[in-house]
C-alpha cells in the first residue's frame, strides 16, 4: 500500500500579522461618526449607515493590509519581500533602548528594512549574499527572541 504522507515532517514555522495597536484602530474607528456627521443634514439614517459602514472599512483596510512576517519552507518573508535562509547571516533581537536606537541612528542606510509604529521589538538579520546590496534586514517583531529562534532552527 502506498502512503501519501510527506516523508520528512515539515517546519511549524512562524507567522505575525503587524497590525496595529489598538489605538490606532480606535483612532481609525473615529472616521465613522465623522462620515454620520457629515452626511447626517441630508439624511440621519444614510449618514449613520454610512458611518458605520465607512468605520468597519477603514478598520478591517487597516488589519487586512498590514504586513505578515513568516518563516516557512527555507524562506523569511516580511510584507512582500523574501529572502532564502540560506543567505541569513547572524540574526540580533532588539528591545528598548537598543531597538529605538536601530530603528533611528543605528539604522543603516545599505539596510532594507519594515518597521512599525507601536512595536516595540525589533530584529536585524545579516544578509550574507555577495550579489545583494542590502546588508542587513531590519523589521518590527512582537516576539523577536521567538522569530529569531525559528530562523535560527530553520537555518541550521
Amino acid at each position: 500500500m502506498h502512503s501519501s504522507a510527506p516523508a520528512t515532517l515539515p517546519d511549524a514555522g512562524y507567522r505575525e500579522r503587524l497590525s496595529p495597536s489598538l489605538w490606532v484602530l480606535v483612532s481609525a474607528a473615529v472616521c465613522g461618526p465623522m462620515v454620520a456627521l457629515v452626511l447626517a443634514p441630508l439624511d440621519s439614517v444614510v449618514g449613520l449607515v454610512a458611518g458605520i459602514v465607512v468605520g468597519a472599512a477603514v478598520v478591517a483596510a487597516l488589519i487586512l493590509l498590514s504586513p505578515v512576517v513568516t518563516v516557512t519552507n527555507g524562506w523569511l518573508r516580511v510584507g512582500r519581500a523574501r529572502i532564502e535562509l540560506a543567505y541569513l547571516g547572524d540574526v540580533e533581537t532588539l528591545i528598548g533602548d537598543d531597538a529605538r536606537h536601530a530603528r533611528g541612528p543605528g539604522l543603516s542606510p545599505s539596510s532594507w528594512h519594515l518597521l512599525r509604529g507601536g512595536i516595540d521589538g525589533v530584529v536585524r538579520v545579516e544578509v550574507r549574499d555577495a550579489d545583494d546590496p542590502v546588508s542587513h534586514w531590519v523589521f518590527s517583531s512582537r516576539t523577536p527572541e521567538r522569530v529569531a529562534a525559528v530562523i535560527r532552527s530553520a537555518r541550521d
